[in-house]
């Protein structure tokens, strides 16, 4: 997985991507149900789907709502499509799936943002690595509680990593940070996510390689997502078929 960052320095690297480290990879094996099950503490099973990125091509209503039920509480976040679809499509396709089930909250700086996205298994991770969406064109700037796809320096490279502005983060706007969504209910839950490990949390890298069992082990006050799904509403339009 190639490691995503944002820095509190806005006017320097925003999203400094370096490789990942090179330890041995929490393999996932394939259950008897179809399920990936990571091997070490982290129990979740994963859906199949989400080893298969190219499939969930979805496109998402012009307007929905995710419930993510946290170790702090739940929050709300509504999405609009028209503020970067590109963005809102692959959210709706990664939450619908359940990527984000057990993912921690493994950046929290105060007064800046939390940052989510990586999958507890590592077979997922690396599933996603390199499966990168377009930029959006910045419509909705980075307003204290939304959302916004993290990227590397380079065009075209966001993946599946969210961070949710605590603040308004004006700068990020015109770095190219394309808001997707916001927090309508809960943004006291987020406030309240643990930050004692601020920037010198996990190492990104070792995240994507051996999951959840990592940051259980060795950042054990993080808080994580227990489970990020869909809420009723209008259903998504299929993906459009690929031209011969």
């Amino acid at each position: 997985m190639r490691r995503l960052f944002i820095s509190t320095l806005v006017c320097s690297s925003l999203f400094a991507q370096p490789a990942a480290t090179t330890k041995s990879a929490a393999k996932g094996a394939a259950t008897s149900k179809g399920t990936v099950a990571t091997k070490g503490p982290a129990k979740a099973a994963t859906n199949p789907a989400l080893l298969n990125p190219a499939a969930l091509k979805a496109k998402a209503p012009d307007i929905f709502k995710a419930q993510f039920t946290t170790t702090k509480g739940d929050f709300i976040v509504e999405v609009h499509r028209d503020w970067a679809p590109i963005g809102a499509d692959r959210f709706y396709n990664l939450v619908k799936n359940g990527f984000y089930n057990d993912a921690s909250f493994f950046r929290v700086v105060p007064g800046f943002v939390a940052q989510f996205g990586m999958s507890a298994s590592p077979a997922v991770n690396k599933a996603w690595q390199n499966a990168s969406i377009k930029d959006d064109k910045v419509t909705v700037g980075n307003k204290r509680g939304n959302l916004v796809f993290a990227a590397m320096q380079i065009p075209n490279s966001r993946t599946t990593q969210i961070f949710i502005n605590f603040k308004d983060n004006v700068a990020l706007d015109t770095q190219g940070f394309a808001a997707f969504g916001t927090v309508i209910e809960g943004m006291d839950v987020v406030d309240r996510l643990y930050s004692g490990y601020g920037d010198n949390g996990p190492d990104q890298g070792l995240i994507s390689t051996e999951g959840k069992p990592y940051l259980d082990k060795n950042f054990p006050k993080l808080d994580s997502i227990k489970t990020a799904r869909l809420l009723p509403g209008a259903p998504a339009t299929p993906a459009p078929a690929a031209k011969k």
